[in-house]
């Protein structure tokens, strides 16, 4: 019960890729926040993809309704899902406890992240003498590569080893207490912590036109619950409500703009020849 070296470097290579903010432009960005994106390479690395993202989809909750001002988030949702996915794996945890594993690992991994912010302030200076040479080379360099491999330095031997060394005893550990008072803890909180997730998004987009739509999804999800309907299916039936709503909306601004547009171009009723 444990990772190979091959399997460690790979995680561990990703995550600095991602923390690099290298891979994709700017698309990394969303890559470090969807722990999704790291959870679908870890169970491709592990050879176990659907377990994989149905642990990974219980820690994506929690992060539904965290913001990152200034691209600094309060838990790294990337190393997060990098540890807990294979600890889950290989020690047989349920999604609901691998979520109280992420949250510690992912407060961690931001402290990480803050000190590499910390060590690249080192390289300012290094800049400031570039762009007052104009030497766009070098400008590239230090804005660029240096982060870089800041970020390689410091991510790749630090999720190695907690790969490697980490991650199995951990997993040996909670395969040898699964059953205890602890983890039942450990799976109750991870449950709660998926929910306060979707709470805070419903808080930030819930606006009250739009909350009839929440109900509609809730009830229907109950009321059906016995036809054992897939998300797939919610998520098609979904798309479907908010394209005719939105062509429903479009239509009546529309519709409302070209009247409001014909009142604008008829001329006022009255004699105004009688002014003259």
């Amino acid at each position: 019960m444990t990772l190979t070296v091959s399997q460690a470097i790979i995680i561990a290579l990703w995550i600095a890729l991602v923390e690099s903010r290298i891979l994709l432009g700017g698309a990394t960005t969303t890559l470090r926040f969807t722990p999704m994106m790291t959870g679908l390479v870890v169970g491709i690395v592990l050879g176990n993809v659907a377990q994989a993202m149905m642990i990974v989809a219980a820690i994506q909750l929690i992060y539904m309704g965290v913001f990152s001002p200034g691209g600094q988030m309060p838990s790294e949702p990337a190393i997060a899902a990098a540890v807990a996915v294979p600890v889950a794996l290989l020690g047989g945890l349920k999604p609901a406890a691998a979520v109280a594993i992420a949250v510690p690992v992912g407060l961690l991994g931001a402290y990480l992240y803050q000190f590499r912010l910390f060590l690249n302030t080192f390289v300012v200076h290094l800049t400031d003498k570039y762009a007052a040479a104009g030497n766009r080379r070098g400008l590239t360099f230090s804005i660029i590569w240096i982060p870089v491999i800041v970020s390689f330095a410091l991510f790749m031997p630090f999720m190695f080893i907690t790969l490697k060394f980490g991650v199995p005893v951990i997993a040996s550990f909670v395969k040898s207490n699964s059953g205890t008072l602890l983890f039942h803890i450990l799976s109750t909180i991870g449950g709660g912590l998926a929910s306060i997730g979707i709470a805070l998004t419903v808080y930030v987009i819930g606006k009250k036109n739009y909350i009839p739509f929440f109900l509609l999804a809730y009830f229907m999800t109950v009321m059906f619950a016995t036809l054992k309907i897939s998300m797939v299916t919610y998520a098609i039936i979904g798309c479907i409500i908010a394209f005719v709503y939105i062509m429903l909306r479009n239509e009546a601004t529309q519709s409302a703009l070209a009247e409001f547009n014909k009142h604008q171009s008829t001329p006022p009723s009255g004699d105004d020849d009688d002014d003259f």
